[in-house]
């Protein structure tokens, strides 16, 4: 019984953490009083509390904090050594007589860049070429945007920044041959989508003749595989992600001219280096806190199982149709969204041990990435890209939110398919 009201009072406050964020509250602020909370109802003793809570958990993490810096570094090399720039610039020499292919061309271009770049600056940084061009090939605003965001989301399936970041609640997920098999499927089934998507409003797509488009100093063509280097590695030598980016990095700068001076090359590092950790500076100390309520949820576990027993379905069939119903609820950082009111369901979905790891974090992954970040307007690069373009929130998300959802149903059951 005592479990029971435990129990309890630990999914009132998972549900009251949810209307806080979804209210707009902060997210590390409900992460930390969410680690204290269920610290102090789970009656965790004092000493267990201080070391395994809120100190092991996040120097345990370290780890996987320097694999998101790399990450975010490298994205930030191919921004500045202009290869992002460079492969998008070359889709403007596809005929604008064929507006249709050259749109799905500069989408698949989108995704390419994205597999292992990340960063809200490194997607300004391609938006602002990429958009004007959708904009001259004739595309209504809410058309370019929603295209341009799900290309953006599609490659965040394989991206090993968002992938590490998720692997906080599912440990024995390894990224590696198994995974990678369903997140290139899962990114192929929204880039099939999106062409889908680019199709069916073919009608409303005519190109325009003059249309500025921001121009830079192309890099050369040898130069375009480093993007889908650091994955290529995984997959064919097994490397781990430090060296594979590390390798990716330096033929960046190797291919692109940039390593014919030193003090030249030198100070590229300092800067890709040091805005890189600016872009992802807040992100780290939300994840270190993350990794606080996660061990608490974890440590909490027979509290609160006794009454998931009766409510979570134990069907991989019957959770994701529920979870592709549910979708929307990644909206506006809610529920099924992992870096937001999500995280506590993917606490509590790891916790349980229903399911094989795998699929409870393809579970989690697929709301979070198909509906929250390709088609929400709290995902701050889509917020930049309604700003940019002076388009209608509302309109973004009647135009997206569609698509997403579908999208996140078609992954759900490839996940039922693939991991069980």
């Amino acid at each position: 019984m005592t479990n029971v009201i435990i129990g309890c009072l630990l999914l009132l406050t998972f549900f009251a953490f949810i209307y806080f964020v979804m209210r707009g509250g902060n997210i590390m602020i409900g992460f930390f009083f969410m680690a204290i909370l269920w610290t102090v109802i789970g009656g965790i003793p004092y000493h267990t509390a201080i070391n395994d809570i809120f100190s092991q958990p996040a120097m345990d993490y370290g780890s996987t904090i320097v694999v998101i810096i790399f990450g975010s570094w490298f994205g930030r090399v191919l921004v500045d050594t202009n290869i992002a720039g460079s492969i998008s610039q070359e889709t403007i020499k596809v005929s604008r007589k064929h507006p249709i292919t050259a749109t799905i061309l500069v989408c698949l271009v989108t995704a390419f860049i994205f597999t292992s770049s990340y960063g809200v600056g490194a997607v300004i940084a391609v938006g602002v070429i990429l958009l004007p061009i959708l904009e001259s090939l004739g595309l209504p605003k809410n058309i370019s945007v929603v295209a341009f965001v799900l290309s953006v989301g599609a490659p965040m399936y394989v991206n090993i920044v968002i992938i590490k970041q998720i692997q906080l609640f599912f440990p024995k997920v390894i990224y590696g041959s198994k995974y990678l098999a369903y997140g290139f499927s899962a990114m192929a089934i929204q880039m099939l989508f999106v062409i889908a998507f680019i199709i069916f409003h073919a009608q409303s797509i005519h190109a325009t003749e003059n249309t500025s488009v921001a121009t830079m100093n192309k890099t050369p063509v040898y130069s375009f595989f480093i993007p889908i280097l650091p994955v290529l590695m995984n997959l064919v030598f097994g490397w781990q992600p430090i060296p594979s980016l590390l390798l990716s990095i330096i033929l960046a700068l190797l291919l692109t001219g940039n390593m014919k001076t030193y003090h030249d090359c030198l100070n590229l590092i300092n800067k890709t280096i040091s805005q890189s950790i600016s872009d992802i500076s807040g992100l780290l100390v939300m994840l270190f806190i993350l990794t606080m309520f996660s061990a608490a949820a974890v440590k909490n576990t027979a509290r609160f199982s006794s009454i998931l027993q009766n409510i979570v379905p134990h069907s991989p069939w019957i959770i994701a149709i529920v979870f592709a119903i549910l979708a929307p609820l990644a909206l506006f950082r809610g529920p099924l969204m992992v870096w937001g009111a999500g995280s506590a369901t993917a606490a509590v979905i790891a916790g349980t041990g229903f399911f094989n790891q795998y699929f409870a974090f393809a579970l989690i992954t697929v709301p979070a990435v198909s509906m929250a970040v390709s088609a929400c307007v709290t995902q701050s690069w889509n917020l930049w890209a309604i700003e940019y373009t002076h388009l209608n929130p509302k309109k973004f998300l009647l135009t997206g939110v569609p698509w997403g959802w579908t999208i996140c149903a078609a992954n759900l059951l490839l996940a039922v398919i693939m991991f069980n």
